[in-house]
């Protein structure tokens, strides 16, 4: 599963975040494929709304399969594996004959084999060099040859982490190591993997601590525990919380209502409501009296008291005394500093502060953003622009809309048209296009008509269209190659706009990459998964068929490990090769 506060990816049976400390309540513990299920379609809305459906390649469900299925249904995430017997290689295709296929790709050659031919019930990517697969309800491991490594005894088992893999015998848990021995025989009620040498363990409903030899270094006595974090870990007994060392000595007594984990040497508690730091000796630092309190960042912390927010630095000195208005509704929007600025609201209006308080931005404005690359978008009487630190307009408020600048490029928009401008204001392509996203890789995706039939191409940073807008989807680059989307096939294009792999497959595989609604990755070190008439393979830049099309499912796309593979009902695994 994943931290409902900062997203960090967590075990299913974590309380608190590692990464931010935060304390789950049970109801926003959702699993990992919840959360994965959630975030495509969340991408596939918003690509829909603005008209950027650059993500949907659903297309080929239609024509090949009968039916529709939904984007999260195509990429849903299960368990795969193979094994070895007679090796399955693909002929090697020459420089020469590559040369013939494309002029403008690099050329590389990759031989493709089944490891572990497909019959396994379930299985799991490989981790440390081993994966775990099922059989017949049972669960075991094999290595990366195909060799089942110890017996498949286990009614559940997970990846190793630190040479060491948990499995469950009979209702308990236990550790074993790669070669299959027991290290720690399944004793323990619920067990968590190995982090910094220590696995926390629970026995009669109490938690405590093992090393890799199996020795309780902590004896399970705590109602609840975490992870450690820079040498200290939270315990919790009788409803109270402290920390204790690596080697159980308690260092803060429990005694605190609600804690968060050591970062850059101070934690964050709760005591009688109010709250404040303390140091790795149980030293109050801040003291208590704040409603809330952040994480300290560019050495300030915001900090709430009444309804109102201010800052504290890590003497607990009161940098700015808490004045400004607090919405607890935005409170991860609110107050930070970027740049040394921090956006605030005083009286409905937005303005900036520095680090020691000084209004350096008059509260003029009716919302504001945080500084990147030196500017600000702000709102005013409906329309928006951007400021410097000095607060002098560089671009008027005078659009509708304007995007953060992505390289020394902004997306505004006026009067239903997209356009670009650079940081001095000039509009650099006029807004005349009805959709847009931002510069990627020295291109931007652009589209002329509606939102239904509107077609997509890609214009350069002085406006010349590289690619005329005539694809019914087109996403950016991903490795020199972009895909796009003719009537109800996907294919590619290179920069010059060359179809170097034809619109014809019903689905290619792709990660959302983070810059903008038609940002995905596509190919990983050369590859791309594609379908064709519900079979899965593989194709290399020219478009060559490196694995055939002939699965019926894979997992993840290629990192140079193993790739679960499924025939029928069977997994296994198969191996790509860079020669």
């Amino acid at each position: 599963m994943f931290c409902t506060e900062c997203g960090n990816k967590m075990e299913e049976e974590d309380v608190f975040c590692g990464q931010c400390g935060y304390r789950l309540q049970p109801a926003q513990q959702a699993s990992a494929k919840t959360i994965l299920k959630k975030s495509i379609l969340s991408i596939i809305v918003a690509v829909c709304v603005l008209a950027i459906g650059v993500l949907s390649f659903t297309l080929a469900q239609k024509a090949e399969m009968g039916k529709n299925t939904s984007p999260s249904e195509l990429i849903d995430i299960q368990r795969p594996e193979e094994i070895v017997e007679e090796p399955i290689k693909t002929p090697r295709v020459s420089q020469d004959e590559l040369s013939e296929l494309s002029g403008n790709i690099t050329h590389v050659t990759y031989d493709y084999m089944e490891v572990v031919q497909p019959k396994y019930d379930h299985v799991e990517r490989f981790s440390e060099g081993m994966a775990v697969v099922s059989l017949d309800g049972k669960w075991g491991y094999i290595d990366e040859n195909g060799k089942e490594v110890g017996p498949f005894i286990y009614a559940d088992a997970k990846n190793h982490s630190e040479g060491l893999a948990r499995v469950n015998l009979d209702g308990k848990w236990g550790f074993i190591d790669k070669t299959g021995k027991e290290v720690v025989p399944p004793k323990y009620d619920e067990t968590h993997t190995f982090s910094e040498g220590l696995a926390w363990v629970s026995l009669d409903g109490k938690w405590g601590f093992i090393d890799k030899t199996g020795k309780e270094v902590v004896p399970p006595k705590y109602d609840e525990t975490h992870t450690f974090s820079e040498g200290l870990a939270w315990v919790s007994l009788d409803g109270k919380w402290g920390f204790i060392d690596k080697t159980g000595k308690e260092v803060v007594p429990p005694k605190y209502d609600e804690t968060h984990t050591f970062f850059e040497g101070l934690a964050w508690v709760s005591l009688d409501g109010k709250w404040g730091f303390i140091d790795k000796t149980g030293k109050e630092v801040v003291s208590f009296k704040y409603d809330e309190i952040h994480s300290f960042r560019e050495d300030l912390a915001l900090v709430v008291l009444d309804g109102q927010f201010g800052y504290i630095d890590k003497t607990g000195k009161e940098v700015v005394p808490p004045k400004y208005k607090y919405d607890s509704a935005y409170r991860h929007k609110i107050g930070e500093f970027h740049e040394g600025l921090a956006r605030v609201s005083l009286n409905g209006k937005s303005g900036y502060i520095d680090k020691t308080g000084k209004e350096v931005i008059p509260f003029i404005y009716d919302s504001a953003s945080d500084f990147s690359e030196g500017l600000a978008s702000v709102s005013l009487d409906g329309k928006q622009g951007f400021i410097d630190k000095t607060g002098k307009e560089v671009v008027p408020p005078k659009y509708d809309y304007v995007d953060f600048f992505r390289e020394g490029l902004a997306r505004v928009s006026l009067d239903g048209k997209w356009g670009f401008i650079d940081k001095t204001g000039k509009e650099v392509m006029p807004p005349k296009y009805d959709g847009a996203c931002g510069f990627f890789e020295n291109l931007a995706v652009v589209m002329l008509g509606d939102s239904e039939t509107g077609k997509w191409g890609f214009i350069d940073k002085t406006g010349k269209e590289i690619v005329s807008p005539k694809y019914d989807i087109i996403c950016n680059f991903s490795e020199g190659l972009a895909v796009v989307v003719l009537g109800e096939k996907v294919g590619f294009i290179d920069e010059t706009g060359k179809e170097i792999i034809p619109c014809k497959y019903d689905f290619v595989d792709f990660v959302y990459g983070g810059n903008g609604a038609s940002s995905v990755s596509t190919f990983s070190k050369g590859l791309a998964k594609v379908r064709l008439s519900g079979k899965w393979g593989y194709i290399d830049k020219t478009g060559r068929e490196v694995v055939p099309l002939k699965y019926d499912e894979m997992l993840y796309r290629f990192s140079g490990d193993l790739v679960p593979v499924r025939l029928a009902e069977k997994w296994g695994y198969i191996s790509i090769t860079e020669q």
